[in-house]
């Protein structure tokens, strides 16, 4: 098979307050925001310039009933951290802190890399990830 990513679906409470949050806090810009028949409101955020895309889906909703059984599993704060490659850790770190963007932890060295992690609304986790400076200049 080939392809891309192009949406990761990120589970949420309430889109409204998602969408503030991706927008006035984390930077991200709107790429879709579209209401459907029957209620359904399909929103994505994602990075100015990139295709991929993060679905903010709110629990409960659903396109049609046959994902209504299957999508009653998902909630949020249930998954591994997304991971969001920054060149500089630190500089984006205190630009979040100072949107009141809620850091589980501080920029942290590793052997792979400059990380800190973060939580959107729903407890959501995101960490930001500078790759050591020897991995970026291949």
């Amino acid at each position: 098979m080939q392809g891309k990513v192009s949406q990761v679906t990120l589970v949420v409470t309430n889109q409204a307050r998602s969408l503030e949050f991706f927008i006035e806090k984390a930077g991200f810009e709107k790429k879709t925001d579209v209401s459907l028949p029957g209620g359904y409101r399909w929103v994505s955020v994602g990075f100015q310039g990139h295709d991929l895309e993060l679905a903010l889906w709110e629990v409960g909703s659903a396109v049609d009933p046959a994902q209504q059984s299957w999508s009653k599993q998902w909630a949020p704060a249930k998954s591994p951290p997304i991971v969001l490659r920054v060149a500089d850790c630190q500089q984006v770190y205190n630009e979040l802190g100072s949107r009141g963007v809620e850091f589980l932890q501080p920029p942290s060295e590793y052997p792979w890399g400059t990380a800190a992690t973060f939580k959107d609304p729903d407890g959501n986790l995101f960490s930001i990830s500078q790759p050591p400076r020897e991995w970026t200049q291949r």
